[in-house]
């Protein structure tokens, strides 16, 4: 697992390989930088087969077009949220313009993916976006923006609900083991049982 800090904003990409040495791997969130990333893969022996997007907030798919064109991935998101990759630069800030990118595979939650000899299994967590995935695979938990360590993700976001963000919360509780290791899409990594206990903003879970 090897995590790095791409875009304007610092948000987390993960190159997720099935062995330290496996000549494929499977790119979650790519925020930024092709080149950086694309020389990182090569240093690492490996290739990018397929990319996995959380959910299409800019910040997090600045550099899907690019890494998908130069490597040939297939692109995996949410169905219902395809169109802020599609027509990317109606959803940016200013001054900020990025590729689009048409997926190639559309999910919508509670599918099984079968990638560079890892087995995702997607999970539907809207609250912070209206279709946001979350991707788990060997006792690690791919959060997007829902889940953060000491942290929940916003919702004064359009299409953002924070009942609805609980709820997917919760619904990740109810799925996963507590040692389960949350990956966000910004800053550290945390562990599911670590937040459900401590996170301030999950207080109402506890009672």
């Amino acid at each position: 697992m090897d995590r790095y800090e791409l875009g304007p904003i610092g948000t987390n990409c993960y190159v997720v390989r099935a062995e330290p040495d496996a000549p494929e791997a499977v790119v979650v969130d790519p925020g930024g930088d092709v080149p950086g990333l694309r020389l990182e893969l090569t240093g690492m022996g490996t290739r990018c087969v397929a990319i996995l997007i959380t959910h299409g907030h800019w910040d997090h798919v600045g550099a899907v077009a690019g890494l998908a064109k130069e490597t040939g991935a297939s692109v995996h998101m949410a169905e219902d949220e395809r169109v802020l990759l599609e027509d990317v630069n109606t959803f940016t800030p200013p001054g900020v313009r990025l590729e689009p990118y048409t997926p190639d595979v559309l999910l919508r939650g509670d599918e099984t993916l079968d990638l560079a000899g890892l087995s995702f299994q997607t999970v539907r967590v809207p609250g912070h976006s209206p279709a946001h995935l979350a991707y788990y695979a060997d006792g690690c938990l791919f959060s997007g923006d829902v889940l953060f360590a000491g942290s929940v993700g916003r919702t004064d976001l359009t299409g953002a609900d924070w009942d609805t963000l609980v709820e997917s919360i919760q619904t990740l509780a109810d799925r996963f083991p507590p040692e389960t290791v949350v990956y966000p899409g910004h800053g550290p990594e945390t562990a599911l049982g670590t937040e459900l206990a401590r996170n301030p903003f999950l207080a109402e879970l506890r009672a």
